[in-house]
């Protein structure tokens, strides 16, 4: 899928922390991604919202349009380079060199071992762990030219706890883990903190079909999850919040 790109107004946002500041959040047309891009958005971030459904793409940035945020859509698919490649020069070129990027766009697939499939393997894995080095990889020669950026990988407390049929997913998040922790040392050197966000089970449709006997009150909220990721964007120029590990209060 070719990327192609909704402009949006700027907003005076002189009085925000992020003024000046663009955000790329992936996985953003929905659920956590839409969360997390409203939430920087509020703080005065130009946020590019990207995924692959140009539709829910256009709705997203209207709604955060219409609670003056300034925000645009890049539709492309992040398991292919050529659309990565796209995605990222046409978000500098529309909106400015990118200072934060959120890698949060992920599937799910849960079956035992033995009933899974290469496909299924590809699939996931493509999703949830190479677009994240191939988007993270585009990123970092502008970030490390200018010596400051932020970083965030939207994990799972199944990249730390195993579970029956996790064998796919878990293995996905355990890698963007161990992806996480390296970039962060490969890339701490330049002024680029590279940070994870581990959050257990979030109401949102991706995780409460997976979840269906949960009581979805007591699950996180995908703006559980945005908290997490301004608090990181906030932190002090002394301080590298490397990971959060998120939980609920009450097991639902």
């Amino acid at each position: 899928m070719s990327p192609a790109g909704i402009p949006a107004i700027m907003k005076n946002n002189s009085k925000k922390p992020l003024n000046g500041q663009v955000a790329l959040i992936t996985g953003a047309s929905r659920g956590i991604g839409l969360a997390i891009a409203r939430s920087l958005g509020r703080l005065g971030a130009a946020v590019a919202l990207c995924a692959r459904d140009r539709k829910k793409l256009a709705e997203a940035v209207s709604e955060l349009e219409r609670e003056d945020v300034s925000a645009r859509a890049v539709a492309a698919d992040v398991t292919r380079l050529q659309d990565i490649t796209s995605l990222v020069a046409q978000t500098e070129r529309e909106a400015g060199s990118i200072d934060i990027l959120v890698n949060n766009a992920g599937i799910g697939y849960f079956a035992p071992i033995q009933e899974a499939s290469e496909e299924k393997w590809d699939a996931v894995l493509d999703t949830n762990l190479k677009a994240v080095f191939l988007l993270s990889k585009a990123v970092a020669p502008r970030m490390i030219g200018r010596r400051k950026g932020h970083i965030i990988n939207i994990a799972s407390l199944a990249g730390k706890n195993a579970f029956a049929g996790g064998s796919i997913y878990c293995a996905s998040k355990w890698g963007l883990l161990g992806l996480t922790q390296c970039m962060a040392e490969d890339l701490r050197v330049h002024g680029i903190r590279v940070s994870a966000v581990c959050p257990g089970s979030v109401a949102t449709d991706f995780d409460f079909s997976t979840h269906s006997k949960k009581d979805k009150s007591k699950m996180l909220q995908p703006e559980d999850v945005a908290h997490a990721v301004e608090t990181i964007v906030l932190q002090g120029p002394q301080s590298f919040i490397s990971e959060v590990v998120l939980r609920p209060t009450q097991k639902p």
